[in-house]
């Protein structure tokens, strides 16, 4: 049976390293030239993209218009729909709500007053779409509306923004959740795992380097958060990561750092990569990648050790201590 690294329906990782560890001895399977791209890429550490769904405000109407009127910074932006149409000015997301009859979709639904003991069916869902600082932001917006013309088109109603008022370009895009042949969109892990990879082959074929992997296969150790904590942080004012910070930093002072649920299974997960990684590169010295099969060993050699969301917070804060410690000790008495 034949395993492969890239899954194109999105139901398994985009590199599922953790197959090859799994594998016995005997004939491994050749990789293909997409797959060895795709190796090279994340050893490479190319740039990767970021596909979010934001959760809140995607139920009723008067939360879906106010979401809207947000992107497009009250009338500054524009707001470029699936049509083709650029929308300007100020409340120009009631339009919009009324083109795309979420009202009666609303209606359909039975009105909050029947959903009022259980959580309303989305009207929308809201993507964001983001690659790091330096990116050019005409050639992210420029992928977005290919990947919703080839996912979206004739199907889903949909409308998006391109943001740059933070370092990292990103573009909002709003989806009807109800496509115009009455089937409702549901997006679940592996919907966003091929969205990921769609966007980033999208991208390349603009010209601008990307990848999409997940977290641990590439030896990702700091904690992921919600969209909203993530952009709170990057503001600077983020409540849930001062309270843990200090939560961490009180038990420091106790010398008692208690451990966390599932800490065993970071490390296990951590393992299977490794191994899996290892047999990816037996595969590649097979196949007469030598380059490549010393820059998966070095990949590998390199992955920070791994930590789970406390102990990454406390040497963060351990690092700062000494930072200022060697600070004041270099200071002229």
């Amino acid at each position: 049976m034949s395993r492969r690294l890239i899954d194109v329906t999105g139901a398994k990782p985009l590199l599922d390293i953790s197959s090859y560890a799994r594998r016995g001895p005997g004939r491994r399977d050749r990789l293909s030239q997409d797959e060895v791209e795709l190796i090279a890429r994340t050893v490479g550490r190319t740039p990767e993209v970021m596909v979010k769904v934001l959760s809140r405000g995607a139920k009723d109407l008067r939360a879906v218009g106010r979401h809207i009127a947000y992107l497009n910074r009250g009338g500054d932006l524009d707001i470029e729909t699936d049509d083709g149409q650029c929308l300007s000015g100020k409340g120009v997301e009631k339009d919009l709500l009324e083109n795309w009859d979420l009202d009666l979709e609303e209606r359909r639904s039975g009105g909050r007053e029947y959903w009022s003991r259980r959580s309303p069916p989305r009207l929308v869902h809201k993507l964001m779409f983001s690659m790091p600082a330096g990116t050019p932001p005409d050639r992210v917006l420029a992928a977005v509306k290919n990947f919703a013309r080839e996912e979206f088109g004739l199907k889903h109603r949909y409308a998006m923004v391109l943001h740059t008022d933070e370092p990292h370009p990103h573009v909002h895009m709003v989806v009807k959740a109800v496509s115009e042949q009455g089937q409702r969109l549901n997006i679940r892990k592996a919907t966003l795992r091929a969205w990921r990879s769609e966007f980033a082959r999208h991208l390349r074929a603009l010209g601008v380097a990307a990848n999409a992997t997940d977290r641990q296969v590439r030896g990702e150790i700091k904690p992921q958060k919600t969209d909203g904590i993530h952009r709170a942080a990057m503001r600077g004012v983020s409540t849930h990561w001062r309270q843990r910070t200090a939560a961490v930093a009180r038990q420091l002072d106790r010398r008692d750092v208690e451990p966390e649920p599932g800490e065993g299974r970071l490390r296990q997960t951590r393992q299977e990569v490794v191994r899996g990684w290892n047999a990816v590169a037996d595969d590649l010295l097979i196949q007469k990648q030598l380059e490549l099969a010393q820059a998966v060993r070095k990949f590998v050699a390199r992955m920070p050790a791994v930590q789970t969301e406390k102990e990454w917070i406390r040497n963060g804060l351990l690092e700062r201590q000494r930072a200022r410690e060697s600070s004041s000790a270099s200071r002229p008495r």
